[in-house]
């Protein structure tokens, strides 16, 4: 058993950010530590959210606590996804800088939660302080396609295409999804120093929100376990087990 501590959004209604990672995470039997960098009552795409937002300092206040009393030095890992603005990424790279200071084995996936669809959903600021900042710290990043090419400035339009943009990351796994194959499928790519190896699944017309987030928690639940190429399979066939268990609540929901 790992412990791993997670900062991303916290969702009451349909299930992102670290409503949809830790989850991933704890059926492998990882201990989690999860902060919301934001609580909204639904996702997005319902409408407009409420949100509750951290006060001035309060994001910083909170993990300054939690790091003086659960020896966060000691993680096995750390997990970001969604920020709200760009002072908490700022404050986590501070903190992850320490920690890898103190234990340089910690693993150290960033979720570049920047927009999707051709358009960003942060602020260019935010954007800018997760490369600038959080990226350069990563052991794995997950990147969408669209993620990947306003990270490294290129239109990504084919597996080759996305491939060559992972390596400019200078990361030691980039996991990219949403790769565009042909009209009925997608690919998912796994880039290491060592070997590429590419997923193809195909396109569903209803897919729950948060499949990426579920995919990085679940690689990295199987990443601490084992090596890269056999994570990288296992989270997938988890991955496709509950978007299968979901699609009738999806399809439900639609209705």
């Amino acid at each position: 058993m790992a412990r791993i501590l997670t900062i991303s959004s916290q969702v009451v209604f349909g299930p992102v950010g670290n409503t949809a990672l830790v989850p991933a995470l704890q059926n492998e039997g990882h201990e989690v530590l999860a902060l919301p960098t934001i609580v909204l009552s639904h996702h997005p795409g319902h409408g407009p959210p409420q949100a509750l937002r951290h006060g001035e300092d309060s994001f910083e206040q909170i993990l300054t606590s939690v790091e003086k009393v659960a020896d966060l030095h000691l993680l096995d890992a750390v997990l970001t996804g969604f920020f709200a603005n760009p002072q908490q990424v700022g404050i986590t790279a501070a903190l992850i800088a320490r920690l890898k200071q103190q234990n340089p084995n910690m693993q150290i996936l960033v979720d570049p939660v920047l927009g999707d669809n051709g358009r960003l959903y942060v602020s260019e600021d935010i954007a800018s302080a997760i490369c600038d900042q959080l990226l350069p710290l990563a052991t794995i990043s997950t990147p969408n396609v669209f993620e990947l090419g306003y990270l490294t400035q290129r239109s990504i339009t084919t597996k080759a295409e996305a491939q060559d943009a992972a390596q400019l990351l200078a990361i030691d796994e980039v996991l990219v999804t949403s790769i565009p194959v042909d009209n009925q499928q997608l690919g998912t790519l796994l880039c290491t120093s060592c070997h590429n190896k590419v997923i193809q699944t195909v396109k569903r017309p209803h897919v729950p929100n948060g499949t990426g987030d579920y995919l990085s928690g679940a690689y990295l639940a199987q990443r601490l376990n084992h090596p890269a190429n056999v994570a990288f399979q296992n989270a997938m066939t988890n991955l496709e087990r509950v978007i299968n268990a979901s699609a009738g609540a999806v399809l439900a929901a639609s209705v």
